[in-house]
């Protein structure tokens, strides 16, 4: 195997530890492509991108330091708990308001959902100081700064696939009213936990969540 088969093979197996996690992105892409399909999921990967592309590069000039700092994920954890409060409030309500699976429509533009999602997720920006750091560090050394470009597209494949997958399959334009409300909630209940986990981090800088 080449070493640039290898590398890339190296960073989908890692990157799916981040990417396959169960976590807001992922319960946000599964409540979006119930409402919108797979185009919801994909439009959370592509605001998922605008945030996450320019943090890997930022890692290659080795600026990110900073974001890991404790008061400052625990800055972006507080911040992040809120939104995901709201996000949880607008899911329920569409499940309360909504009248036939094809006049649904999002309350929050799948985009800006993953933009916020990102952004404001300091366990994301770990991962990627942490664990991905040290893929960054080694692309840019066997192939200087092109290496990044050979990272991220190693990497986001599998964000996009993940995604956008998990809200085709989700979509319920086949099921019955019942079931789309029912899962709604869910998901809704679902992404509330995620917000209190992140708020319980704000405060007192432990998880309750076991992943």
């Amino acid at each position: 195997m080449s070493a640039l088969a290898g590398f890339v093979l190296k960073v989908a197996l890692i990157s799916s530890s981040g990417a396959l996690a169960p976590g807001p992105l992922t319960a946000a892409a599964a409540a979006s492509g119930v409402r919108e399909g797979w185009r919801g999921g994909f439009w959370i990967s592509v605001g998922h991108l605008v945030v996450e592309l320019p943090l890997v590069l930022l890692i290659g000039f080795g600026v990110a330091s900073v974001l890991t700092r404790a008061e400052v994920a625990r800055t972006l954890a507080f911040i992040g708990g809120i939104f995901l409060l709201f996000f949880s409030y607008l899911t329920a309500r569409d499940a309360l308001k909504v009248k036939s699976i094809e006049a649904s429509k999002l309350s929050a533009s799948p985009f800006f959902i993953g933009v916020a999602l990102s952004a404001l997720n300091p366990f994301f920006i770990a991962w990627w100081a942490g664990v991905g750091s040290s893929l960054v560090m080694e692309a840019v050394t066997m192939w200087g700064f092109a290496g990044i470009g050979i990272l991220y597209a190693s990497h986001i494949w599998l964000d996009f696939f993940w995604l956008t997958g998990l809200a085709r399959v989700t979509s319920l334009s086949g099921f019955s009213m019942r079931i789309y409300r029912a899962l709604l909630f869910f998901l809704a209940l679902l992404v509330a936990v995620f917000a209190v986990d992140f708020l319980h981090y704000a405060v007192f800088c432990t998880h309750l969540l076991p992943f």
